[in-house]
């Protein structure tokens, strides 16, 4: 998975570069972009049943699947900007993660780590 990352990273990298976007991707902008994509994303899924949420039309499945793409573009390319290292972020945030919710205390329970 890192090569398929570091493969979309540059071609966002290129994409870009060959339009001269460069200068308007800035942290900042690229972050309030991906924060507008996530909006669009929850549009598909407001006012609808977690139900209806796991059966959708292919046809919404479709704009889902863009909504995803959008995100995923605006993370690595953020990520590209910071130098961070998006696969292994997000390693380290799972080991993080696997200390503050131990199985045998959260398994089956949606409450927040400080609340065991």
């Amino acid at each position: 998975m890192p090569d398929a990352i570091d493969d979309l990273k540059q071609r966002l990298r290129q994409f870009a570069d060959e339009r001269h976007w460069d200068q308007f991707h800035s942290p900042k902008n690229l972050a309030m972009a991906l924060i507008v994509e996530a909006a669009e994303l929850v549009e598909h899924f407001q006012w609808i049943t977690q139900e209806d949420s796991r059966a959708l039309s292919p046809e919404k499945k479709a704009e889902v699947e863009a909504e995803l793409a959008d995100i995923m573009i605006y993370l690595v390319r953020i990520a590209d900007k910071l130098d961070v290292d998006l696969y292994n972020a997000a390693l380290a945030k799972l080991e993080q993660n696997a200390e503050k919710y131990p199985p045998e205390l959260v398994k089956g329970k949606s409450k927040k780590y400080s609340e065991y």
